[in-house]
C-alpha cells in the first residue's frame, strides 16, 4: 500500500471539476442562451467564441452548461420504416436547390404560409415569399424568379439547377413547371408520402419553428409578416450550421469564394514585369 493511500479522502471525486474562470464562462454562455434559448452546447460554443473572440473546447462549454442545468433534453427521432439511400446535399453551390411551405397560426386565428427556397449545398435561403393566405402556384412562380434573379441576375445559368420539391399542386402547377423552364431549372420530386426525401427543407422547417417561431410575436398575420424577413437574415447571415463547421451561410459562402480566388490565382501564377532599358 502507498504511504499516500491512508491519508486520502474518503468521500471520492467530485463528479464534474471546475475551473477559476468557469464563473466568466458561464456569464458568455448566458449571454448567449438569454436571446438563444434553443442551442444546444455546439451552437453556443460557436456563438461564444464568435461574440467574445474566444477558443473555448465545445466539451468546456458543455461541462459549464452541465453544471448550471443549461443543456437541452435530447429529443427521441421517430425513424420510419422507409429506406432512403439518395443524398440531398450537393458538392457545390447553385447545383440543387430545395423548397417547401411552412403555415404559421396566429393566435387571432389568421393564418401566413411561407414559401423559400434553400441552396442544398451552401444552405442559404436563396429567396423568400410570405403571404397571409393559402400558397398559390402565382406564389410559388414569384418565388422562382426571386431566387433566378439573386444567384445569376437576369442571365439564365449556363448549367440547368435543379429545382427539388413534393408534389404539392402548387409545384406541379403548368405555369409554375413553364416558369421553372424559362428560368433554367430543373424540377425533381420526391417520392410520395416520403418528406425525408426532401430532407433538408424538413430540416430548415424545424429550425424555424424551434430558434424563431417558439416566443415570436404571433398575435396577427401583419406582425408575423413583419418578422420573417429578420428571421431568414439571421439564418442567412448569423446562426452557425453544424454542417457547415458551425459556420452562417453567408459567412461559408464567402470563405468559399476567397478560397476559389485564391486557387485561380495560384494556378495564373505571378505576372512578369517588363523593366524598360
Amino acid at each position: 500500500m502507498g504511504r499516500a493511500t491512508p491519508y486520502r479522502a474518503t468521500t471520492g471525486r467530485p463528479v464534474q471539476y471546475a475551473k477559476a474562470d468557469d464563473p466568466v464562462v458561464a456569464a458568455q454562455i448566458r449571454e448567449v442562451i438569454r436571446q438563444r434559448g434553443s442551442y444546444g452546447y455546439r451552437r453556443v460554443t460557436a456563438m461564444v467564441n464568435r461574440t467574445f473572440d474566444t477558443a473555448y473546447n465545445r466539451k468546456r462549454i458543455r461541462r459549464v452548461m452541465e453544471i448550471n442545468a443549461w443543456n437541452l433534453p435530447r429529443s427521441g427521432r421517430r425513424r420510419s420504416g422507409c429506406a432512403h439511400t439518395g443524398r440531398i446535399v450537393r458538392g457545390r453551390s447553385n447545383e440543387r436547390w430545395s423548397s417547401d411551405t411552412l403555415e404559421i397560426s396566429c393566435w387571432n386565428g389568421e393564418l401566413v404560409e411561407l414559401g423559400f427556397i434553400l441552396d442544398c449545398h451552401d444552405r442559404e435561403v436563396i429567396a423568400h415569399v410570405a403571404v397571409p393566405r393559402k400558397y398559390r402556384s402565382i406564389d410559388v412562380q414569384q418565388l422562382l424568379t426571386l431566387a433566378a434573379r439573386a444567384r445569376f441576375g437576369s442571365v439564365p445559368p449556363v448549367e440547368r439547377v435543379q429545382f427539388l420539391s413534393d408534389n404539392g399542386s402548387i409545384y406541379t402547377a403548368l405555369d409554375t413547371v413553364c416558369t421553372a423552364e424559362r428560368l433554367g431549372l430543373s424540377r425533381v420530386t420526391t417520392r410520395a408520402y416520403s418528406p425525408q426525401s426532401n430532407g433538408m427543407s424538413e430540416s430548415f422547417v424545424n429550425t424555424l419553428r424551434r430558434d424563431y417561431l417558439d416566443g415570436a410575436d404571433r398575435s396577427t398575420a401583419a406582425a408575423v409578416l413583419d418578422q420573417v424577413a429578420n428571421w431568414i437574415s439571421d439564418y442567412n447571415g448569423i446562426a452557425p450550421h453544424s454542417a457547415l463547421c458551425y459556420r452562417a451561410p453567408v459567412e461559408y459562402r464567402a470563405l468559399e469564394a476567397s478560397q476559389q480566388d485564391s486557387q485561380v490565382t495560384n494556378v495564373a501564377g505571378p505576372k512578369e514585369r517588363t523593366v524598360r532599358s
